[in-house]
């Protein structure tokens, strides 16, 4: 069977253009197949078969290098955003990378091969589902390149990539498979981050191709097999969308975070309502908020308005039932944006406003506890009494006068005797950490005049006496360890 192909396809290679050699030896390994419905032995019907199928593998192979440069090609406009529109498909795809040569054929082998997978998919064997995703792929593959081959205008080419991504999602959401719908559906994400990044070097394309995204991909979420994907795809896009109409309105980047916000928000409430996807849907959420966080951190005021935003969200979120532990999260959000706003501010006394936080926290805290003895006193006394330590450490390590490090060390130094004493882990904890931190700032510039006063060979040689000591009593100290460890994990 492989003499035959090679002695065949040599025909039209010498005729032809080299573009036409790979399929005219695709023809003729397909030919094969159609000599097998005679009356031939079965051991050649065998060996015609896994002829043609070699011949196929090797086409498909010589196409792939096309493949790859459709599918990559675009990651070059990462550095050339808004550089202009190119003239064709190909440019466009070709930024950073060569088109190779006589691949003006490369589609047309995908949809040959693609067309045989999809007649062995329709045969009764174990391998028909395998066939009909690889025929997904294959047509896929098929599509992808094409636009690029004819060279097809940009915003053709862009229509075009859509109706592909729009195919993939469809065929996902009818096919009865379960490896057909899983690969139409990857095959729809990887056209449409392709798409994305094909609509960076025009201001209009980075708009309207992530607008037509969102909606495309929202419409595919209410197919129920589909929903978790292509809702948080939905989201991605919608996040895309939200950073260039920001950008391309020219606000600046701290600005872009509250629309940016607003796509979490919106994930919190679709999360509630479909609670199936609730978990994909949610972590796309969260992904959007820490961007709009990250677009946020130059600017503190709109850092702290977008910290309090995010808190809101968090709080909405602990109102349902099974996500009551986002309440830890939304008290961890307001704490730090309480503290950006003062630094806002310039607050040399941060105490002033935060005791007034911690004061009613802890009272509530205590209330908790009396009615519940098995609560955590970190859910207790964990966040009021961080709203006054950290920003109050943070200022006496920048304060060179004594009173405030002095207090601060007294007051933490009462809460570890108090954790210790009442069996509070949250208070012996915090405490603690805080008075070590708090005499390790008192007592760096004594250290640093001691270091310089000091033979340079003291600090080695203590240390290798430290060591020493350690190794010589290891045992004993990883069962101090241990006790430590067993004593903490007991209090509350």
């Amino acid at each position: 069977g492989l003499l035959l192909v090679a002695a065949a396809g040599g025909v039209p290679r010498a005729a032809l253009s080299a573009a036409w050699a790979v399929p005219g030896y695709l023809v003729c390994g397909v030919a094969l197949l159609a000599a097998m419905r005679g009356p031939v032995p079965a051991p050649v019907r065998h060996g015609f078969a896994r002829a043609s199928g070699a011949v196929q593998v090797l086409a498909v192979a010589w196409a792939l290098p096309v493949v790859v440069v459709a599918l990559l090609g675009p990651f070059g406009w990462t550095a050339r955003i808004w550089s202009g529109a190119p003239q064709d498909m190909r440019a466009a795809v070709t930024v950073d990378a060569p088109w190779p040569p006589h691949a003006a054929t490369a589609a047309l082998v995908l949809a040959v091969v693609a067309a045989v997978a999809a007649g062995v998919a329709r045969t009764p064997t174990a391998w028909c589902a395998q066939a009909a995703a690889g025929a997904v792929a294959l047509a896929w593959a098929s599509a992808l390149v094409l636009p690029a081959t004819l060279e097809l205008p940009y915003a053709a080419g862009l229509f075009a990539q859509g109706l592909t991504a729009a195919a993939m999602l469809a065929v996902a959401a009818c096919a009865r498979r379960t490896p057909v719908s899983a690969t139409a559906l990857l095959l729809s994400l990887l056209t449409a981050a392709g798409l994305a990044l094909l609509s960076l070097p025009s201001r209009g394309a980075t708009v309207a191709v992530p607008a037509a995204l969102t909606a495309l991909l929202a419409v595919a979420a209410v197919r129920g097999r589909l929903t978790a994907v292509c809702a948080s795809a939905s989201l991605a896009a919608a996040t895309g969308l939200a950073c260039a109409v920001g950008a391309v309105a020219g606000l600046p980047a701290a600005h872009i975070a509250l629309p940016v916000l607003a796509v979490s928000a919106a994930a919190a409430v679709l999360a509630a309502r479909v609670p199936g996807a609730a978990v994909p849907v949610e972590a796309m959420g969260a992904l959007s908020g820490l961007v709009a966080i990250g677009l946020a951190v130059t600017d503190g005021p709109v850092l702290a308005l977008v910290l309090a935003l995010c808190g809101v969200v968090a709080a909405g979120t602990a109102l349902r039932a099974d996500r009551r532990g986002a309440g830890y999260v939304a008290a961890a959000l307001f704490v730090p944006a309480a503290w950006v706003r003062l630094a806002c501010w310039s607050v040399g006394a941060p105490e002033a406003y935060a005791l007034a936080v911690t004061v009613p926290a802890l009272a509530v805290g205590f209330v908790r506890r009396h009615r519940d003895p098995l609560a955590s006193s970190w859910t207790a006394y964990g966040p009021g009494l961080s709203a006054t330590l950290v920003p109050s450490l943070l200022t006496a390590w920048g304060d060179a006068d004594r009173p405030r490090p002095l207090l601060l060390g007294a007051v933490a130094l009462a809460l570890t005797l108090l954790g210790a004493r009442h069996r509070l882990q949250a208070p012996l904890v915090l405490g603690g950490g805080v008075l070590v931190l708090d005499a390790l700032h008192e007592l760096a510039p004594y250290l640093v005049q001691l270091a310089g006063i000091l033979p340079r060979w003291l600090p080695p040689a203590l240390a290798g006496l430290l060591l020493l000591s350690v190794g010589a009593t290891y045992e004993q100290r990883i069962r101090d360890a241990r006790r430590v460890r067993e004593a903490l994990g007991r209090m509350r």
